[in-house]
């Protein structure tokens, strides 16, 4: 039995019965769907729309999957209009794009056109992997860049869907420790008009065609070649097999903009259907009110986007049975008719709320570019947010710290700031919504990698083609002493153990950790910090027998390890003073001559010492006790273990010095002598 126009998810649905289709523009005078269908026919299904509602469908019999269509649209002529009834429009909730081949060189022809799919898909009895929060490791990586370059994975599947799935790329993820692969966006893109006049590509995907779609150009060639329902069989047969291996599947959505970019851009969806509805405008109505940096922005205060937004979502989570969403610059989503941010916006109330969407993750970038826009820390109770504070804070203590210390013989700061993201971050999101708001990360895609930052002081973007003009200047990076690669053993060897330095923090800290792929490998993309138009051999993950990245991996496996075995080191909640919190961490704080810390030792930057005794307040698994060590200074220094009655010793479990004794019991009141920055994690006795 067919829904009727008033409750049916736009696009395509075919059925046991009548397909039909539905869309929805409110200012539309007419709608017609033209179907081409395998040989070469077409027909033209003129659409009606629902009395008193924005909606146009229609009974669509003969249409079949692999048929390919688009839309044609009148309307009214005006500033805020773009209706052309002869100009081939995508369905904005396609669940199949792909590339038309040019005819004739005809630069105005459509580039894209939609593709009815076979949605049908064995799904087993795999469900999807149940990771408590506290336990979640993110892996942010692209489809492309992730396998191109790996040997084990056959040359026709890397770069693809069914790359990731690749049992070595599986085994590699599951060595580390990574319990949820979050992929850069994978709904169809397409390259910006300047760039592709540039003869450049978009290489990360922020610059969507349409949001229910998977991104044909990551399929293997045999799915390519096979239609658009093979690609997105190709995708879901990737979420089973990681499924299968107990790795989360979240997405990166970039909802906040479509690939029409600003006035006078290419028009390929919904500024043809709806533009003046869809899009956010200045208040004369002539330019579009952009908060992005991209041309556009949807306008979510309007019913039919907000529709828009949410049927994607729920159609990802429960159709593809992906994990969760990271949301690209989630505070334009979040954004009112007047273009004010409302931390209660009622598009993230049906996010949070939504029945089919409660056991997905949610992750805000919680800014945009647009006035006001730097929101972290303001998006709620049920969502996690990518925390810039821990990224800028431990980059600033462990390299630009270090390097003024080289310089001037004293660092910027002391220790509180660090000792503030190390346990959660709690000045930023506050008692209420607990540790696990932070998502803590020090790199990601747009940056430096974890090698270059501390191979490089400042940014080397020529290959972008746009002058050094792009990508961050206030990098917080530290070259040790050489821009660039280098054969000197003590540079290398210092940025060595800044690079332990970063990511021990990153996987002991309180909070959600997230790597950026081919971190573990020691990555470089030669200090360029901005690689979106970057393709080919600068980006993707060297997977070459190399001893630098068999250590660091090494590296990253040991802290997951360590990380999983601690519950002290994942609190999921913040303590309160004089109450004992099921899920918090009680916090005792020792300076280096083993006393409790003083006011001085906090802010001083000659201090730069903090020894951090964790104490799990006991929910769903066993009490557990850790000691972390932290020592933000190039000089030699003895630390004096803490002495307390309820501790025999303390056992090194990790260094980010090498070769340090791990066996041993140190009672407390024993000296451990810190050699240089460095963080050290003891398991009590």
């Amino acid at each position: 039995m067919h829904r009727t126009a008033t409750d049916e998810t736009p696009g395509f649905r075919l059925g046991d019965g009548t397909p039909r289709f539905s869309v929805r523009s409110a200012a539309a005078t007419g709608v017609t769907l033209v179907v081409v269908h395998d040989d070469g026919s077409t027909t033209g299904y003129p659409l009606e729309r629902e009395p008193g509602t924005d909606r146009w469908a229609a009974a669509t019999p003969g249409v079949r999957a692999g048929d390919r269509y688009h839309l044609l649209a009148d309307g009214p002529e005006g500033p805020r209009h773009d209706f052309d009834p002869t100009r081939a429009l995508l369905d904005p909730a396609a669940r199949g794009i792909v590339p038309v081949d040019p005819v004739g060189g005809d630069e105005a022809a459509p580039r894209w056109t939609s593709v009815v799919v076979d949605e049908a898909f064995d799904w087993g009895d795999v469900r999807k992997p149940d990771v408590p929060l506290d336990r979640v490791v993110v892996y942010e990586a692209n489809v492309r860049t992730l396998t191109a370059a790996n040997p084990a994975v056959p040359e026709h599947l890397r770069g693809t869907y069914a790359g990731v799935a690749h049992p070595s790329t599986i085994a590699h993820l599951r060595r580390i420790g990574v319990t949820t692969l979050e992929l850069l966006p994978v709904h169809a893109f397409d390259t910006e008009a300047w760039l592709r006049a540039a003869g450049r590509e978009n290489a990360w995907g922020y610059n969507t065609l349409g949001f229910c779609a998977p991104h044909a150009a990551y399929a293997s060639a045999e799915a390519r070649a096979a239609g658009a329902s093979a690609v997105l069989r190709e995708f879901k047969g990737m979420v089973r097999l990681l499924h299968e291996a107990g790795i989360q599947v979240v997405l990166d959505v970039v909802y906040n903009h479509t690939a029409e970019e600003g006035l006078g851009g290419p028009t390929t969806s919904l500024r043809g259907l709806d533009g003046a509805d869809r899009y956010r405008w200045t208040a004369d109505g002539t330019s579009y009110y952009d908060t992005t940096g991209c041309g556009n922005t949807l306008d979510t205060s309007v019913e039919a986007t907000a529709d828009l937004v949410l049927d994607s979502l729920r159609y990802w989570a429960r159709e593809v049975q992906v994990d969760g969403f990271r949301f690209d610059l989630m505070a334009a989503l979040a954004r009112d008719e007047r273009h004010a941010f409302d931390p209660g916006h009622p598009l993230l109330e049906r996010i949070r709320r939504h029945p089919d969407l409660q056991d997905v993750l949610v992750v805000a970038e919680p800014w945009d570019v647009g006035p006001d826009g730097w929101r972290t820390g303001a998006f709620g109770v049920g969502t996690s947010e990518w925390n810039d504070g821990f990224r800028n804070t431990v980059r600033q203590f462990w390299l630009t710290d270090i390097a003024e210390e080289r310089r001037n013989g004293t660092p910027h700061a002391g220790i509180g700031r660090l000792a503030d993201a190390l346990t959660g971050s709690r000045s930023t999101f506050g008692q209420d919504r607990g540790p696990l708001a932070s998502i803590n990360f020090v790199t990601a895609h747009d940056g430096f990698t974890l090698l270059d930052l501390v191979s490089y002081d400042r940014k080397h973007n020529d290959a972008n083609g746009e002058d050094g003009r792009d990508g961050s200047d206030d990098n917080r990076s530290f070259n040790h002493g050489i821009e660039g690669d280098t054969a000197d053993r003590g540079v290398r060897a210092s940025r060595g153990r800044s690079m332990r330095n970063l990511v021990g923090t990153l996987l002991l800290s309180a909070g959600v950790p997230m790597l950026t792929a081919g971190d573990e490998r020691s990555r470089t993309q030669h200090g360029n910090n901005n690689a979106y138009v970057v393709s080919g051999d600068l980006t993707p993950v060297d997977w070459s027998d190399d001893e630098d990245a068999e250590a660091m991996t090494e590296v990253v496996a040991a802290l997951t390890r360590l990380r999983a075995a601690h519950p002290a080191l994942r609190p999921t909640r913040f303590g309160a003073e004089g109450r004992e919190t099921p899920g918090a961490t009680r916090m005792s704080w020792y300076g280096p001559d083993g006393q409790p810390m003083t006011p001085e030792g906090w802010d001083q930057p000659i201090h730069r010492v903090v020894q951090y005794f964790a104490e799990s307040t006991p929910e769903h698994e066993p009490f557990d006790r850790v000691l972390v060590v932290v020592h933000g200074s190039g000089r030699t220094r003895d630390l004096t273990l803490p002495v307390r009655q309820d501790v025999l010793g303390y056992r090194l479990a990790w260094s980010s010095e090498k070769h340090r004794d791990h066996e041993r019991l140190r009672p407390g009141g024993q000296v451990f002598t810190a050699y240089g920055p460095g963080i050290h994690v003891f398991e009590v006795a």
